[in-house]
């Protein structure tokens, strides 16, 4: 199955970022074309919770669904921007689960954040990670109950960074047979 995914700067992620997310999903998902159209958007205002100093991130997910559905099959916003859903402390990231649309948020992906050294090698793997398993909701992958797979729900950065960044045997032969 041979599908587009396009990488959306959500408010203001360095270039170097998204190029190298664009890699690691080409990588986790050879029969993708990963493109970074010359497009962005502001974080919404109205997704900002002043009691949590947070991002909702649902509404920007539809934000992204609303504004840029017709560029691509599937469109990954990635932002700077801390995220959370009711009922949870932060996501990493939110997909709809068939869809189209997914965001993640690097604010919790670098090392810096607990209070370890700048490790640009380690973010990045961080990024693909939350890239590749927001995309494979989209696809219609829920979570995987191997904490190796990339579909393993992370409730921490310790969950994320025990993952590898590829599917397991098991979510392949459902993505297989989600697609046929």
């Amino acid at each position: 199955m041979k599908f587009k995914i396009a990488i959306i700067n959500v408010g203001s992620v360095e270039k170097w970022v998204l190029r190298s997310i664009k890699r690691g999903l080409s990588k986790a998902y050879s029969e993708a074309e990963v493109e970074i159209p010359d497009m962005q958007m502001d974080v919404p205002e109205e997704a900002y919770d002043f009691r949590r100093n947070q991002y909702y991130s649902s509404p920007i997910l539809f934000q992204i669904r609303r504004r840029f559905s017709w560029i691509s099959d599937k469109i990954l916003g990635v932002t700077e921007a801390d995220l959370y859903v009711p009922h949870l402390n932060f996501v990493f990231g939110e997909a709809e689960c068939p869809g189209k649309a997914a965001i993640i948020s690097l604010y919790r992906l670098r090392p810096e954040f607990y209070g370890y050294p700048p490790d640009k090698k380690l973010f990045i793997k961080r990024c693909i990670k939350e890239a590749v398993h927001e995309i494979g909701h989209t696809l219609g992958l829920g979570h995987c109950d191997n904490p190796k797979c990339v579909m393993h729900f992370s409730n921490s950065i310790w969950d994320t960074d025990r993952k590898n960044s590829k599917l397991c045997r098991k979510c392949k032969l459902k993505l297989q047979q989600l697609h046929i």
